[in-house]
């Protein structure tokens, strides 16, 4: 957020009025739901052992799933757009981590735990994701730098509904006023 200072940006942090439970509630139901449609593959053999057994998860937990699960998080999702029209009433932009760990072997499939905490289902480890992702909103990731080890991260740039060009030119600007694209990684310059 420095390189952001710089540029004659005030940088504030932040805390949005809402639960992350209830957000994370409203994005695995409506994303499982969304795994339905899907079932088909599921019950045809020859498909289903083609697919991953996280995939083969979501969509067996979309049949768990009742009505009033799907209004509940249609619910959620309306207060959350709600809290955003509030943040972006205040802030142009919000901006938090791309992600919740940095790169890991390409033998792991997926991080099991972060720093003790246990990941309960696959997908808990991107949950940073789900904030933009609920909200219909615009994002743009942008290099930050490097660890200690020489692993990049990011950090994602949000702004209000339909204000995708706006985003766009942050990273524009953002991207100018840094040299982040010009670093690599000691992993990648030794290859």
């Amino acid at each position: 957020m420095e390189e952001i200072n710089r540029e004659g940006a005030v940088v504030a942090e932040v805390r949005p009025r809402f639960e992350p439970n209830d957000l994370w509630f409203s994005w695995t139901t409506l994303r499982h739901l969304g795994r339905a449609s899907m079932k088909r593959f599921l019950d045809d053999p020859t498909l289903s052992e083609k697919l991953k057994p996280e995939l083969k998860w979501e969509i067996e937990q979309a049949q768990y799933l009742t009505e009033g699960d799907r209004a509940t998080a249609n619910a959620i999702r309306g207060e959350w757009y709600q809290e955003l029209d509030r943040l972006f009433e205040e802030y142009d932009f919000l901006a938090i981590p791309s992600a919740q760990v940095f790169p890991y072997p390409k033998e792991v499939k997926w991080p099991s735990e972060i720093e003790g905490r246990k990941m309960d289902t696959y997908h808990r480890w991107m949950e940073i994701v789900i904030l933009a992702s609920l909200g219909g909103i615009p994002v743009i990731n942008v290099p930050v730098g490097f660890d200690k080890a020489g692993r990049p991260m990011g950090i994602q740039i949000m702004a209000n509904f339909g204000q995708d060009r706006k985003v766009l030119e942050f990273g524009l600007a953002y991207e100018r006023s840094t040299d982040f694209l010009q670093q690599r990684p000691k992993m990648i310059e030794s290859a």
